[in-house]
């Protein structure tokens, strides 16, 4: 199966090295991405050089499409895979949130959408649990400030980041609302409200934690099955 991928930052160069090392039945086709000079040079440094292509020309040479860019991007990409009957694979899954639209038409071209875990683990558990039903789904993330910066809700409350010396609430609600404040920062909690009682039900509280050099995610689910956490 040959592979494109959409997006050259830390998780889309990853995801090339491993293909370019070997995962069997597959191969990279080929890469896009917003700077071109600097994807070429990362391509021509794989053991196997792969091809810079346009994203039509990506989508033409690849059966798997994988997005690692932005949602914003992701409003080009989804459509362009999808007519051409590719399967995708979304990692700014905060992007597919409402847009059923899309389902129509992987559905119509005999494609799929694929969410990967990502960040997190136990999604598994949470499917599981739909088989009865699931009351609550709340998720608190900690992020050290800076890995903030940036944010449309950070930008629009004033948010000064810098002033931040302990831990702080800075957003709490629907991942809906979470997804468009923090576009690039809380893709987990879209793929966590795929997998249970979707975005508008499942909660997220976001704190600015300035002791944590790393990020940290809690997840709390309630249900006829008990509790997991």
């Amino acid at each position: 199966m040959d592979v494109g991928v959409v997006g050259l930052g830390a998780i889309g160069r990853q995801v090339c090295r491993a293909l370019d090392e070997g995962i069997p039945g597959l191969r990279l086709a080929g890469a896009t991405a917003r700077d071109r000079a600097k994807a070429e040079r990362f391509l021509k440094d794989l053991r196997s050089p792969a091809p810079f292509l346009s994203l039509d020309a990506l989508v033409e040479a690849s059966n798997l499409v994988v997005e690692a860019s932005t949602q914003k991007h992701l409003e080009e990409i989804a459509p362009t895979a999808l007519k051409a009957g590719r399967d995708l694979v979304v990692l700014s899954c905060g992007g597919l949130l409402g847009r059923q639209d899309w389902v129509d038409v992987a559905a119509a071209n005999h494609c799929r959408i694929l969410v990967p875990s990502g960040a997190i683990a136990g999604l598994d558990g949470v499917k599981g649990a739909r088989i009865g039903a699931i009351t609550s789904v709340t998720m608190e993330s900690r992020k050290p400030p800076r890995g903030l910066a940036g944010a449309p809700w950070i930008e629009q409350q004033m948010i000064d980041l810098d002033a931040i010396t302990q831990e702080t609430l800075i957003f709490e609600g629907p991942a809906t609302e979470a997804c468009r404040a923090f576009p690039a920062n809380v893709n987990v909690v879209a793929a966590l409200s795929l997998a249970g009682i979707g975005p508008e039900k499942t909660r997220i509280k976001i704190f600015a934690s300035p002791e944590r050099p790393l990020n940290r995610h809690r997840i709390s689910v309630e249900g006829e099955f008990g509790r997991l956490t």
